[in-house]
């Protein structure tokens, strides 16, 4: 009999602090947004603690860091205000990572398919990608609001997986804080961390099964070498 031919690899990727640094104008947004209240802008160094829940609960943490916690009432207008200038402003100072658009070349010549899944509300992800003419890169982009649930809960993962036409067994997640780790986690798949995001602990205590310090690492070659030994892994 002949052996069944392997499915692509496909790659997940976060958004923020992974695909595309986007700290400045996710800063520059989130303070047009809490001046409205009179509160003391925040900076780069709070960004790691605010950010990895979507908008909504960044506004929340931002104003809890000013000592002004919020009334849920009040949210939901603070929440227009922010994605009214992100998304008037896009791609403002953002931009990918260095080396990831040779990196997913290399993963798109060799067949693989990409995906992102991103607690970023889904409209305000795809226009950013759409912005940097990266969006044909992707056979799915999932955000915080796509689902009933988000990241770290597995159905975020496996939910984007099966947008994306991919197999589960063959699927790698790459992100920069601990819901990407932890959606990884939850939905058994192997994942690789970059160091280079927003987390507020250094990623090697989140304990990725890789760690890549560049996208130049990202190679066919890893991604096999990944999915072969944590297959190995979990069928002892």
């Amino acid at each position: 009999m002949t052996p069944a031919p392997i499915r692509p690899a496909l790659i997940v990727f976060d958004l923020d602090g992974t695909l595309l640094d986007t700290h400045a104008d996710l800063v520059e947004s989130l303070n047009h947004t809490i001046a409205d209240l009179g509160l003391e802008p925040v900076s780069y160094d709070d960004l790691t603690h605010l950010v990895g829940q979507g908008a909504r609960v960044m506004i929340e943490r931002a104003c809890r860091l000013r000592g002004h916690p919020l009334e849920s009432a009040a949210v939901p207008r603070l929440l227009e205000r922010f994605v009214a200038h992100y998304a008037g402003n896009m791609p403002g100072h953002t931009e990918p990572y260095p080396g990831l658009v040779a990196a997913m070349d290399r993963l798109k010549a060799a067949g693989y398919r990409l995906a992102v899944c991103t607690n970023k509300m889904e409209s305000l992800a795809f226009g950013l990608l759409d912005k940097l003419d990266l969006v044909g890169y992707f056979d799915a982009i999932t955000g915080g609001d796509t689902f009933e649930y988000r990241k770290p809960d597995a159905r975020h993962l496996t939910g984007t997986i099966d947008r994306a036409g991919g197999d589960i067994a063959r699927t790698v997640m790459i992100g920069d804080s601990i819901n990407d780790i932890a959606v990884a986690k939850n939905a058994a798949v192997p994942s690789i961390a970059v160091p280079f995001g927003y987390s507020d602990v250094p990623v090697s205590s989140l304990d990725p099964d890789v760690i890549i310090r560049h996208y130049d690492e990202l190679t066919p070659e890893l991604v096999e070498r990944l999915l072969r030994e944590y297959a190995e892994k979990v069928a002892v």
